[in-house]
């Protein structure tokens, strides 16, 4: 289990700017071109991992979406168990699991200390997501959902599952317990109240978030310079609304576009089957399109998943689990089915194909297949390299045609002036100093999503500062190098080959990603 100690973390900042340290005494002109992306990728990943635990997140650490009470039940049912050594290996992790609760509930107390504290939204959602996963049977316990190695028996699997029964009923729901009062009884009286969400309200605010747009855009940008970004993404926007709605919807009024979009009982789901089988279909139109458009396939396949129902309330609509690095399980596109009349018929295919494929699963699961490349590359996440990719292949499906119709386009401007109101609300709460309840009224007043995706994705930015800002950033930052080598290469532009080269060395900083389109452009 991971070490969340202040001790842990000041180690691990002094082995990842050790390692920055070193690759940056290489001298570049001595090493090939892909040792030198070797090189700017390890000092990126080292200084940016280093800045983030100097921000001491863990002090301040709760959320009800990302918190890693959360994570440990999603990871839970993914565990490899080929051989029986790995069973073995489990119950040892499971025994870990209460040592780093109470580590956590430790560095939430240094951070009250110093007057830095959670958001009281964050606080009260977790706490009452750690009161339903309490108040659950045992049996359907997601730490009980582990697959067994093949070789059990019946009788070392029955007796193998009864060990881990136990210790979730001795180790892990106390753990649960211990964390969730603690919340409630310690952290929750001191947490920020909503209108002071963001970090810009605590005593490093501003280099806390600094950190975080270097973080997750990997560019030398400020707050504002990203906030007027958005502004001016959002103003773009409306004439697509406008040019698509009165096509579409018979009305070029923005708000009553959004309103539509919205509200109408028409372009909402009726069942949980719906939703399964909208994604099931777009994931295999995609995967009949790629050959077209890409030259490198990835040889892991992607299957759809439902979110585990004890998080589905206080999830995202989906997200995405890249497969295991040993072929022993596939991506999965996890997607939301709970309270299915809420969830958009017209989103349905922009979110597939930006979560499996063309978007995340094409672009981690070819990383992870990079045999020529360090094994470190392959596994990277790079926000605005992965974020921006994503974003950037909801559009690409367009011209790949794969949306189903009009309506469907409405998806695509609905996702994009989504992403485009993060650059807005994100900067405007951690470094402006907005009010939640302000992110939640932008939102609503310049993009069509549902009140209730509203209201998570707003705690999202809150409990994850600067990660919201990768995604447009990204995007635009692969458009413009795409246009640029379009403009440069005249007929000789092949976009397979722009798409190899940009997903053919795995995650890079977007600088670095400049370089290699321009390298390609000139060879």
């Amino acid at each position: 289990m991971e070490d969340l100690t202040r001790a842990g973390e000041d180690a691990a900042i002094g082995t990842l700017e050790a390692f920055a340290d070193e690759a940056e005494a290489f001298d570049p002109g001595t090493l090939t071109a892909d040792e030198s992306v070797t090189r700017s990728v390890l000092i990126h990943e080292a200084r940016a991992q280093a800045g983030e635990l100097w921000s001491r997140y863990q002090e301040i650490a709760v959320s009800s979406v990302m918190g890693f009470h959360v994570n440990l039940q999603s990871a839970a049912p993914q565990f490899p168990m080929v051989e029986p050594d790995h069973a073995e290996a489990l119950v040892d992790k499971y025994r870990a699991i209460g040592g780093m609760f109470d580590d956590a509930i430790k560095r939430l107390r240094q951070g009250i200390a110093r007057d830095r504290t959670p958001p009281a939204v964050a606080v009260e959602r977790t706490i009452e997501q750690l009161d339903g996963y309490l108040a659950s049977p045992i049996e359907g316990d997601l730490f009980l959902g582990v697959r067994s190695p093949e070789a059990f028996d019946e009788a070392a699997e029955t007796a193998w599952r009864e060990r881990l029964a136990d210790l979730v009923t001795s180790e892990v729901r106390p753990a649960y317990q211990r964390y969730r009062d603690a919340l409630a009884d310690e952290v929750l009286e001191k947490s920020r109240p909503q209108e002071k969400s963001g970090v810009v309200w605590l005593p490093d605010g501003s280099e806390v978030y600094e950190r975080a747009i270097a973080r997750h855009t990997t560019l030398p940008m400020t707050a504002m310079e990203v906030h007027r970004i958005g502004l001016t993404a959002i103003e773009s926007l409306a004439e697509e609304y406008r040019e698509l709605g009165g096509r579409v919807l018979g009305t070029t009024d923005l708000q009553e576009i959004f309103s539509r979009l919205r509200n109408d009982p028409e372009l909402r789901f009726k069942d949980s089957d719906s939703v399964r089988a909208q994604a099931q279909r777009a994931l295999d139109r995609a995967k009949e399109a790629i050959p077209n458009w890409f030259g490198r396939l990835p040889k892991a396949d992607c299957v759809v998943v439902d979110i585990p129902e004890v998080a589905a309330k206080d999830s995202t609509i989906a997200y995405y689990l890249q497969p295991a690095a040993d072929g022993t399980r596939p991506g999965s596109y996890y997607i939301n089915v709970s309270e299915p009349t809420t969830r958009t018929r017209f989103e349905a295919e922009v979110l597939a194909f930006h979560e499996s494929i063309p978007g995340h699963h094409l672009q981690i699961a070819i990383a992870q297949e990079l045999e020529e490349v360090p094994k470190f590359r392959r596994h990277a996440w790079i926000t605005a390299y992965g974020e921006g990719w994503g974003l950037y292949s909801e559009r690409l499906s367009d011209e790949m045609g794969m949306y189903s119709g009009d309506i469907d386009r409405l998806g695509v401007l609905s996702f994009d002036s989504w992403r485009a109101c993060r650059l807005v609300v994100d900067t405007g709460m951690h470094a402006l100093g907005w009010r939640r309840q302000e992110a939640i009224d932008y939102l609503m007043e310049n993009s069509p999503q549902a009140p209730n995706n509203i209201v998570n994705e707003v705690d999202r930015y809150i409990a994850w500062p600067g990660q919201a800002l990768a995604y447009k950033i990204g995007q635009q930052e692969i458009v413009r190098l795409r246009e640029s080598a379009q403009s440069s290469m005249g007929p000789r532009f092949d976009i397979k080959g722009f798409h190899d080269i940009v997903l053919g060395s795995g995650p890079v900083p977007l600088p670095v990603l400049g370089d290699l389109v321009e390298r390609w452009i000139a060879s």
